[in-house]
């Protein structure tokens, strides 16, 4: 087997390698996205929320105001039908019911009143809640950008890859893809090893039997390891490039903070008073 096929099977697996570096790289970045938008997020919640409980408010006010303009108006048929009594017992029953319709208005303009005062302040929060998750949303476009940049990057370093080793492959002849390919759909990812000095197996560090060894040092052929199935060679690694020999590494968390920062906004954080 040529040399040139064989490196040409390892740069394959390189690049294999790198792919598969590059999509668990990828898989972070929603993650990341999320993370970095999850403070305006809380904060947006926080507002839906506190609106959601002042218009339940409004209209428990609304009801309390219809409640007490009803028992006004019951109160005002007692007081003429009072001015019509015939006896005393009969005055005594119905001033009875007009007392308790005048304390049950007093106490549904209380609670109005109550219920005012906390939309009043509920309302006041509102404001302060919708500047801070203002704020909290630009802070969050700039960092989501600059990890869609950072994650586009990887895309397109993934689909160079991808290009790259299509041509390698499309170079090698159809024993070797088809043997390359069967091992990729197996699962495996190491495909091509060193045969060690010492005539051991690179990949599984089995000792291959002597014959073995001297058939891969004379004719390079596709001969496997009896242990793990690798392909072995004696030709030295291929010279790659340095952008397979450095892995794909994990954006360091910094990458949150590359724009805006990630200072979560202070104002409006806490639960506004006045709400339930």
């Amino acid at each position: 087997m040529a040399r040139t096929t064989m490196g040409s099977l390892r740069e394959v697996q390189a690049l294999d390698d790198r792919m598969r570096e590059a999509d668990r790289v990828l898989e972070t970045f929603d993650d990341r996205l999320a993370e970095a938008e999850e403070p305006a997020l809380r904060l947006e919640s926080d507002l839906g929320k506190l609106k959601a409980r002042i218009a339940q408010m409004h209209q428990d006010e609304r009801r309390l105001e219809r409640a007490a303009d009803d028992k006004r108006a019951r109160a005002g048929r007692l007081e003429l039908r009072l001015n019509r009594v015939r006896n005393v017992m009969e005055e005594a029953a119905v001033q009875t019911e007009l007392d308790l319709i005048h304390r049950a208005i007093d106490g549904d303009e209380h609670e109005a009143l109550h219920l005012l005062d906390q939309i009043r302040r509920s309302e006041s929060n509102l404001q302060q809640l919708e500047a801070s998750a203002a704020a909290a949303r630009s802070e969050v476009a700039p960092q989501q950008d600059s990890l869609r940049a950072q994650r586009a990057g990887f895309e397109e370093r993934k689909i160079s890859f991808r290009a790259r080793r299509e041509l390698l492959l499309d170079q090698l002849g159809d024993a070797e893809r088809r043997i390359y390919d069967a091992f990729i759909r197996a699962g495996q990812h190491v495909i091509v090893a060193a045969l060690l000095d010492d005539g051991a197996c690179g990949n599984c560090f089995g000792i291959i039997p002597l014959q073995l060894q001297n058939d891969i040092r004379r004719s390079g052929g596709l001969i496997r390891c009896e242990g793990c199935g690798v392909i072995l060679t004696t030709e030295p690694e291929p010279d790659l490039d340095e952008e397979l020999r450095s892995p794909v590494r994990i954006p360091a968390p910094e990458a949150l903070e590359a724009a805006a920062g990630s200072r979560e906004p202070e104002t409006g954080a806490r639960p506004p008073e006045g709400r339930r």
